[in-house]
């Protein structure tokens, strides 16, 4: 996989982490846009390239995919849309539809803006993957969490959008659905739960890899569970 790139949202996060590793392992260009100063895109240690961009600012966007596809060694062939957010409080009517917009923009918005922008691309390329992130929530929800469902839900809608709309031309979308994530911050947010039930980031990077690969060709529209024990 030396000859093509993957760019990774969210690729500093606990799940990201992981999935980065695990395509530097592999031998593809891994572009991961952050947000942690205004400099120009750099290498990092790991061999990734970190371009500053905003992932709900759609110029912010373009210009993280334009570094991930300016390379004519190595093009633009996978998407990997890690990045989203989770809140969780009352009931529907408990619910201020703030909290449905907030989940929204932090899960739908970047997704769509990465996947539009890169789309061109991976069609020029002649064909890529793109694997997006929602959760178990959005086809089993839980009390306390609609609007987080319903963001995860969205995210699956739209994946299963382009799987359909861009199978023509080569380009292939799956999803992901976690439980919960074995992470630092779920550790702490949830000091008394067993996280030996919970599925590691390890555990999710290969299957994330797999369906970036020219090993998934035949597979599209999938929704694959990843739940671990939990």
């Amino acid at each position: 996989m030396t000859n093509r790139s993957v760019l990774v949202t969210g690729g500093t996060g606990g799940l990201g982490g992981a999935v980065t590793a695990a395509f530097v392992e592999a031998g593809w260009r891994v572009v991961v846009p952050r947000r942690d100063d205004r400099g120009a895109a750099r290498p990092a240690a790991d061999g990734t390239v970190r371009p500053v961009a905003d992932l709900t600012v759609a110029d912010d966007v373009r210009r993280a995919v334009a570094v991930a596809a300016d390379d004519p060694t190595a093009p633009l062939r996978a998407v990997v849309n890690l990045v989203g957010g989770y809140a969780s409080g009352g009931l529907v009517h408990e619910t201020p539809v703030d909290e449905l917009d907030r989940m929204l923009a932090v899960n739908l918005r970047p997704t769509w803006l990465v996947t539009g922008a890169a789309l061109p691309h991976l069609v020029a390329a002649g064909g890529g993957a793109v694997v997006c992130v929602s959760a178990r929530a959005a086809v089993a929800p839980f009390a306390g969490a609609a609007a987080y469902a319903t963001a995860k839900a969205a995210v699956l809608a739209f994946a299963n959008a382009v799987a359909v709309e861009y199978r023509a031309a080569g380009v292939r979308c799956n999803t992901v659905l976690p439980s919960v994530i074995d992470t630092p911050a779920n550790r702490a947010a949830q000091p008394k739960a067993d996280p030996s039930r919970w599925v590691r980031p390890a555990e999710i990077a290969p299957v994330v890899r797999f369906l970036a690969s020219d090993e998934s060709a035949p597979t599209s529209g999938a929704t694959v569970p990843v739940y671990g024990r939990a």
